[in-house]
């Protein structure tokens, strides 16, 4: 019997974002899998709690603070080989002495290196060019993912399958009353404040919306990355300051309910590899109005979304103030996006890496 090792590690973090999803949603649907010729072998940092995976699935806990990837889980790798090594979240050991299959979600760094911090960028960059060079399969999230790891790290077409994350619309179709204080009226951006956001050019296409739609607010949640202050300092001291609101983090019970009482959600983006907002905010029912960025065409479909180039803000206004004015509009867009949305499954997304996973063990 094979067994199939996955780094479980960033599965169960409290605060996720989309690679965390990713993970934690990917390994349940593998697990879900009819495979009696396979045994899972889950590597963890703690113990997971009862129900964050099925029983018949083996936990592995490797306690250890720093250097988890390249220690810990090399030793045990070494210790109980398993028949192959899944990553799903970018960083193969240092060594490995087992065939692994690792997903490369973007490459962001090398597109917008301003958005990280010097040693985010330079372990980025390492750990992709290590995984490019030495892992035995890559999956990417896109096509724009696969194409840029051809261009920038020279990867062979033929070692990287494009698998796309799937996406459980069920909590975001039939929301509770979002428990958070609200405007009536208002915009949404759901993401992580930081510059490849693009949130400037979302403040000042607000700017130019507003004075049309004298009711309308911006709300933009998310936590604070890595140079957020420019962005927390425009929106405070915008002349519109009295009508953005800035949230942390929204915990999973109250983000449908946020979305589902937006008027539009906007995902302005400079760069992305995937983006689930885009998709959380089709299956609320909420218009979606995105950039170009990376691989939000993919995601969001040709009729599924107005699609604006990223780095203008006046066109940005104008695909909103469509949104707003035009209800023949916005409820194709609706439409198209509930549609749209159905067409990502983790039951596929399992199907496909565990194919890769069984040809490289």
């Amino acid at each position: 019997m094979k067994v199939f090792g996955v780094d479980a590690s960033r599965a169960l973090l409290q605060q996720r974002t989309g690679t965390e999803t990713y993970a934690r949603e990917l390994i349940r649907a593998l697990l879900a899998q009819p495979n009696s010729a396979v045994r899972w072998r889950l590597y963890l940092r703690q113990p997971a709690p009862p129900v964050s995976f099925p029983a018949h699935a083996e936990q592995t806990v490797l306690p250890m603070r720093r250097l988890w990837t390249h220690v810990a889980l090399a030793r045990e790798l070494a210790q109980r080989p398993p028949s192959v090594l899944f990553v799903p979240a970018h960083v193969r050991p240092l060594w490995c002495p087992v065939p692994s299959v690792i997903t490369l979600h973007d490459l962001g760094h090398l597109h917008f290196p301003r958005a990280h911090t010097r040693w985010q960028r330079w372990y980025l960059h390492w750990s992709t060019r290590h995984a490019v060079q030495y892992a035995d399969h890559l999956l990417a999230d896109s096509a724009c993912t696969r194409q840029d790891l051809q261009t920038y790290y020279g990867a062979d077409p033929a070692r990287v399958t494009v698998v796309y994350p799937g996406f459980d619309p069920t909590p975001f179709e039939n929301p509770s009353p979002c428990q958070l204080a609200l405007p009536q009226h208002y915009l949404l951006f759901v993401g992580t404040l930081q510059p490849r956001k693009n949130l400037a050019r979302l403040l000042d296409a607000f700017a130019q919306v507003a004075p049309h739609f004298p009711q309308l607010h911006l709300v933009l949640a998310g936590r604070h990355g890595w140079l957020s202050e420019p962005i927390v300092q425009k929106a405070r001291t915008s002349p519109l300051a009295g009508r953005i609101q800035l949230l942390d983090y929204v915990p999973d019970s109250d983000l449908p309910g946020l979305y589902a009482g937006a008027q539009a959600f906007v995902f302005p983006s400079l760069y992305e590899g995937f983006g689930f907002p885009i998709l959380e905010a089709m299956a609320a029912g909420v218009p979606v109005v995105c950039s170009d960025g990376g691989s939000l065409p993919e995601v969001a479909g040709v009729s599924a979304a107005r699609i604006v180039p990223a780095q203008d803000s006046a066109a940005l206004a104008d695909a909103l103030a469509q949104v707003l004015s035009q209800p023949s509009l916005r409820q194709t867009l609706i439409a198209h996006g509930k549609k749209r949305c159905q067409e990502f499954r983790w039951e596929e997304s399992a199907r496909q890496v565990l194919a890769v996973l069984d040809r490289v063990s």
